[in-house]
């Protein structure tokens, strides 16, 4: 499979992405969380969540294409995060990559996350994930189906996904486009922004 298979809606580029392969630096792990985000308001996926809502800048140029590039940024200036890019060159949209089950190199991982850190914690949530892998600011705009690049993703066959509302926004909070895994121990827990409507009061 290519980069191809992400040029479609994020919502659905997040159903192709659960369940996929990420490889960086070692490590070997199975994608189990991720989460959908649109762009900007007259595009075709409006998202007042997303980076790319009040238009393309330098730092989230990646999120407008082409698909299949690896978007980072920083989570309250600490923790690094890890997105996919989708859908058409020019047109703004990503799927966050929220918890992985490590398959390989887990002792990679350990090291540099913690020794007293659990298996199933490794990679859960996503500045976690980004920290297990080894995955930096530096790789921001790398194509993940590139072989010889430093981070790849490799995507699976489709899987049955669970949906839910998106973890700690405060706008479009109620969208159900985080998807998961049922069952596995990785998946992050659902934390509401204290800043968000009540559910049921924010699309």
């Amino acid at each position: 499979m290519s980069a191809s298979e992400l040029l479609v809606d994020p919502v659905e580029a997040a159903h192709r992405l659960l369940g996929a392969t990420l490889r960086a630096r070692g490590v070997t792990a199975l994608v189990v969380e991720v989460e959908a985000y649109g762009g900007v308001p007259d595009g075709p996926w409006p998202d007042a969540a997303a980076h790319s809502y009040r238009g393309m800048r330098d730092r989230n140029a990646v999120m407008f294409g082409p698909p299949g590039r690896l978007y980072t940024y920083r989570s309250h200036g600490i923790h690094v995060c890890a997105n996919v890019a989708c859908g058409p060159d020019g047109t703004a949209a990503a799927v966050l990559l929220r918890a992985c089950a490590i398959e390989d190199g887990a002792d990679a991982a350990r090291a540099r996350r913690g020794a007293a850190v659990r298996g199933s914690a490794l990679a859960r949530g996503p500045g976690n994930l980004c920290a297990a892998l080894g995955i930096t600011m530096d790789d921001n705009g790398i194509d993940l189906f590139d072989r010889r690049g430093p981070v790849t993703l490799q995507l699976g066959a489709p899987l049955t996904a669970t949906a839910g509302p998106r973890v700690g926004v405060s706008q479009a909070a109620d969208r159900p486009w985080r998807l998961w895994l049922a069952g596995r121990p990785e998946v992050s827990a659902y934390r509401r922004s204290p800043r968000a409507p009540a559910p049921g009061a924010s699309d």
